[in-house]
């Protein structure tokens, strides 16, 4: 296992439209109700749907994609730390490598459609290996909630468009720079 990533670094937050900017306060509403790891997500979830596909969310500059690797575009980062929500743009066949994260997690595509395969890591003598769970194709539309342990996957845009995902971390991706924890290089078993 290794910390390696392989996104552009998250920058500070960049400009946001009213639409934006009505979710942070939903979000900020949910989070700041102090409840475990999970429901916060399934509620944020539940946020976040609404949003996604309406043309008003963001700036044109926050679809800007990279040629090089996924990019992210640091929307908002809650003042005390406690979320942040960020753009993924994904060019066709960009993807993440294999990864858990520092917090509970809400994705939502906003446009096209993101595959996702979801890893069990299994004990193996001294060792480990991760073993394939599920395969999930996540069409623009669909928001998705977990918390660790538990949340390790492969996500990639396997079509020929772009992808835009909208992702809630709670935590400062600003400060930490990623919302992985760790990058996963071990075995994987279908």
């Amino acid at each position: 296992m290794t910390t390696a990533h392989t996104a552009t670094p998250a920058t500070p937050a960049t400009p946001a439209t009213a639409r934006l900017r009505s979710l942070v306060a939903e979000i900020r509403e949910t989070v700041n109700r102090g409840l475990p790891p999970e429901p916060t997500a399934y509620m944020v979830a539940e946020k976040l749907l609404p949003h996604l596909g309406r043309p008003d969310l963001l700036t044109e500059g926050q679809y800007e994609g990279d040629s090089a690797h996924y990019r992210q575009h640091v929307l908002h980062a809650e003042h005390d730390g406690s979320f942040s929500v960020v753009a993924l743009v994904w060019l066709p066949g960009q993807s993440t490598p294999v990864h858990d994260h520092v917090s509970w997690c809400v994705t939502g595509v906003h446009r096209g459609e993101e595959h996702e395969r979801r890893y069990r890591l299994v004990p193996q003598g001294m060792t480990a290996r991760l073993v394939a769970a599920q395969d999930v194709v996540n069409p623009a539309g669909t928001v998705a909630a977990f918390a660790p342990p538990g949340d390790i996957h492969l996500v990639r845009n396997a079509g020929t468009g772009k992808a835009v995902s909208l992702h809630v971390y709670g935590a400062d991706v600003v400060r930490l720079g990623t919302s992985v924890r760790r990058v996963y290089d071990l075995p994987a078993d279908r």
